[in-house]
């Protein structure tokens, strides 16, 4: 038996399984239903009121649009008005949103060093701290949110919950397992490493641009 054999057996064994290296997966939901929620503190905003706040306390931008067709117009109308490129990648779902017509070439690929705006969904957010939750996949590639300068996340307000634990219960619920990363986003890229003096895009994008679909 190999030491990581012996650590995963003493694992198995703690969790319940009666014979743990016998080949048997061990219902980590039964374990996780025998073990109560932890206190979570009261929020006293509306849970979309509370999102937007938290994100603008962690230097995201939040637009708010009615319906998805009006995201292209949207995202085109921030980046212009910051003088960005109009030129962006996209995960595949959002390949045939009318970008054209707002005046952007989107191109729906895996981000590369160069491309500078990146547009993705999130699976859900999290209100409480205002951070997206991105689940990484062959049709939603981390790239996308990590390697360009901009980072546009399409948001419906129905997939807002309230906390960190409610945003594992939900992937539980909907995916039964883990993607091959989960992914949290709060905000643009920083650091402060150097002297103590937040950097902002140190390691990804420098900005972050949440675009909230069914909020008006």
């Amino acid at each position: 038996m190999s030491a990581r054999d012996r650590i995963l057996g003493r694992i198995a064994a703690k969790l319940g399984a009666a014979k743990p290296m016998d080949g048997r997966v061990v219902d980590i939901e039964a374990h996780i239903q025998r073990h109560s929620r932890g206190p979570i503190p009261e929020m006293e905003q509306e849970i979309v009121a509370r999102f937007k706040d938290r994100a603008d306390k962690l230097s995201s931008d939040v637009v708010e649009v009615a319906r998805l067709d009006q995201v292209p117009a949207a995202a085109a109308t921030y980046l212009r008005e910051r003088h960005l490129s109009m030129q962006a990648v996209c995960w595949p779902q959002f390949d045939s949103m009318g970008w054209d017509a707002a005046g952007l070439t989107v191109e729906a690929r895996k981000a590369v060093g160069h491309d500078l705006v990146g547009i993705t969904g999130a699976f859900c957010a999290i209100a409480e701290t205002g951070t997206l939750m991105l689940l990484s996949g062959p049709d939603t590639p981390a790239s996308m949110s990590l390697l360009p300068e901009t980072h546009v996340a399409i948001l419906p307000v129905d997939r807002i919950v309230p906390s960190m634990e409610d945003a594992w219960a939900l992937l539980r619920k909907e995916k039964g397992q883990l993607s091959r990363a989960v992914n949290f986003v709060s905000g643009p890229s920083r650091t402060a490493d150097i002297e103590q003096t937040v950097t902002l895009g140190a390691h990804g994008p420098y900005r972050v641009l949440v675009v909230l679909v069914g909020a008006t």
